[in-house]
């Protein structure tokens, strides 16, 4: 990419803030209320409505050490487990160790978890997880909950209103330009917390909302931050299949097989016996391989999830009931058809735990932020443990850039390449799904870089310019990593490698070149 110099930006309103937090989310809104209530200005922007966020659409719940029969050891070991290798250890235990204050937090603004017959609140068990530490909401509705419950704070957000650059100076942030229906404005601000989700748009086939077009990542490499693990995108095992779907498809939680479902090939045949010891509860990555494996070999779409042994199922996950029975099968009778699906980002944004990034003032939390406690392999229902406990650090630590002149003079588009979405989902789905190669991924690279560049003046070029850059980092750390650890697999380099047991960042230079580096494995700064 080598964009050409830049054009001026037609601003047609401009305001002040303190902090101005992108995405109204789980990270986003914890951040913006500690940073409220700490006396800070805040200005919270979402492209979105108030439900438009991945948060909303996460099932299983949220990962929190249980009083009794657990620990925060045991919850640090089963978190590197599955990061196979690239957990900052240091930033595990950080981040693990305060999920039940996070929790309290949010249960003292109104949201509710499911109780057992007890009267405690009632926990399940996920894939890589050693025992039942799940707390969840509305059976399969944790999400909703949350942002319920987050929603309900009555946080002030601009909705309909999308970033468009950060601009920076010789202090650091001092500025956000952003798109709304009023045109291009620019808020001053010394701070800006990027809480934008994920990248699941990348993909024809995702388990996120439509305003996952990875912004925060393109928003962070334009201003000089750097991104690290991208190529560890977590496909989700057990999405509904539907022949010939494409968007955002149902979830079908693990929750499901916590509680006994199994997984069968279309002969009936178990899908992971024999491949982990944890079974359908093995780590997200090794069930997705695994039923890619046994597609490819039977010449099959998908595979078959069989939860008729699930007591009381429809009442235990109303909201996959639903999407089933909108499909025309009824879980509690039918075997539910499944494939994986794109579902996280594990990579991100380098942060520490508290949400700081590189650049002076400007911070990022959430999916969009690499903190080190994903590594190369999400632990199931570890996000919004992450969003809750990062997002607050993260509206804190914003207080630490009050007093820093914020003066925007001088403001200009920056032209960027754009990929027709449909063909990008469609060469990333091909080259970059969950198993590549060596060919694919110089495909891919061959033809990204014959992309043109343009100057996005509206929400859906700045959204297809995000997700162009996005996946040329992507494939670029991709094609960097001979080898397969965590959900990145290449099926010409099938064994880990421990000489890349590293992260690779990437960075944007002033051309507008994305280059990759292998630095140590960062966290906890």
């Amino acid at each position: 990419m080598s964009p050409a110099d830049g054009s001026a930006v037609d601003v047609s309103w401009e305001a002040n803030a303190d902090l101005v937090v992108i995405g109204g989310g789980v990270a986003g809104l914890t951040a913006a209320r500690a940073a409220s209530l700490r006396g800070l200005k805040v200005l919270t922007v979402s492209k979105g409505g108030p439900t438009d966020t991945s948060t909303q659409y996460a099932q299983g719940g949220i990962a929190v050490v249980a009083p009794e029969n657990d620990s925060v050891e045991s919850h640090v070991h089963d978190t590197v487990e599955a990061g196979a290798g690239l957990c900052n250890e240091d930033a595990v235990r950080s981040i693990v160790s305060d999920g039940q204050a996070a929790v309290a937090a949010l249960t003292d603004l109104g949201a509710v978890f499911d109780l057992g017959r007890d009267g405690a609140v009632s926990r399940t068990r996920e894939g890589g997880h050693s025992t039942r530490r799940i707390i969840h909401a509305g059976g399969d509705a944790t999400g909703a909950e949350v942002q319920r419950a987050l929603n309900a704070a009555g946080l002030p957000v601009l909705f309909g209103a999308s970033a468009s650059r950060i601009v920076t100076g010789a202090s650091g942030v001092s500025g956000l330009v952003v798109l709304s229906d009023n045109g291009f404005g620019v808020v001053h601000t010394p701070a800006v917390l990027l809480a934008t989700g994920g990248c699941g748009q990348l993909y024809s086939c995702s388990t996120n909302p439509p305003g996952a077009t990875a912004d925060g990542i393109e928003l962070a490499l334009d201003a000089g931050a750097t991104v690290a693990d991208l190529e560890f995108v977590q496909f989700h095992p057990t999405v509904l299949f539907a022949a010939g779907g494409v968007g955002r498809r149902p979830l079908i939680s693990e929750a499901v097989r916590g509680e006994g479902a199994k997984l069968l090939d279309t002969e009936g045949n178990s899908v992971t016996a024999g491949v982990h010891p944890l079974g359908d509860l093995a780590p997200r990555d090794v069930v997705s391989r695994a039923i890619a494996d046994r597609m490819r070999v039977l010449g099959t779409d998908h595979v078959l999830l069989d939860a008729r042994g699930v007591d009381d199922f429809a009442t235990r996950f109303p909201t996959i009931t639903a999407s089933c029975l909108e499909a025309g099968i009824d879980p509690r009778e039918q075997l539910i058809p499944v494939a994986p699906a794109a579902h996280y980002q594990c990579g991100g944004v380098v942060t520490d735990v508290h949400g700081r990034t590189r650049v002076a003032g400007l911070y990022a939390a959430g999916e969009v932020a690499r903190t080190g406690l994903h590594g190369a392999n999400r632990l199931a229902s570890n996000s919004l443990l992450e969003g809750l406990v990062v997002g607050e650090r993260a509206g804190i630590a914003a207080a630490e850039r009050q007093g820093v002149a914020a003066e925007v003079t001088d403001v200009t588009h920056r032209p960027l390449p754009r990929m027709d979405r449909t063909a990008l989902q469609l060469l990333m789905t091909r080259n970059a799904s969950v198993v590549r190669d060596g060919a694919g991924l110089a495909e891919a690279t061959v033809t990204l870089a014959a992309v043109g560049s343009t100057v996005p003046t509206t929400l859906r070029e700045q959204e297809d310019t995000a997700l162009t850059v996005t996946a040329t980092a992507l494939v670029l750390a991709a094609a960097a990593r001979t080898e397969s650890r965590g959900c990145h697999t290449r099926a010409d380099c099938p064994t880990s490698d421990e000489a890349q047991r590293h992260s690779i960042e990437v960075h944007m230079d002033e051309a507008g070149e994305l280059h990759a580096s292998e630095p140590r494995l960062a966290g906890v700064h």
